[in-house]
């Protein structure tokens, strides 16, 4: 610094030729740089903008055809929930109808089977009134034989007989 001083000259100004390589040196990298790093900087900036913008865009439409399917699966599924409402009630339906046609073949049979028994119940009266009628007849002229002292083993008067005894003892027993 000292000789700096006494050379005359302000120490804060290099000399020119060291001003003068600095610029061409600056203007040589600046050169080197515009001509070529700026340009292959931008190209990936710009190559990165686009890819950002086309990844939004991509997520947009994504999520746009996200929201569609959304929307169909949500109209699939009330369309099937209204399906299935559809055809548990038809299926109620059917189990009623399927019920009350049960219903009414179990009471056709059981009035079937009620018929058969009073048939059978009458049929059953008629043949113990027959043979009842038949026994009673058989010891009223057996009684009759004992009481008269008078044989009445003809046919036809014990027939006779017997129908009078029975008819009196019907109208007796109806008063």
């Amino acid at each position: 610094m000292y000789l700096a001083a006494e050379e005359g000259g302000n120490i804060l100004l290099p000399p020119l030729a060291e001003i003068i390589v600095g610029l061409v040196a600056f203007g040589l990298v600046l050169w080197v740089l515009s001509k070529f790093v700026f340009p292959r900087m931008e190209a990936m900036y710009q190559a990165r903008v686009d890819a950002i913008e086309g990844g939004i865009k991509r997520a947009e439409a994504a999520q746009a055809e996200a929201n569609q399917l959304l929307e169909q699966y949500r109209a699939q599924l009330a369309e099937a929930r209204t399906d299935a409402a559809k055809i548990r009630d038809d299926a109620r339906a059917d189990a009623e109808g399927i019920r009350q046609d049960i219903l009414a073949k179990a009471r056709e049979e059981s009035d079937r089977i009620i018929a058969a028994g009073k048939e059978q119940l009458a049929a059953e009266r008629a043949t113990i009134v027959r043979e009842l009628r038949t026994e009673v007849g058989t010891i009223a002229v057996e009684l009759a034989s004992r009481i008269v002292g008078e044989s009445l083993a003809d046919e036809a008067r014990r027939k006779g007989t017997v129908e009078r005894f029975l008819t009196d003892l019907e109208s007796t027993g109806a008063r």
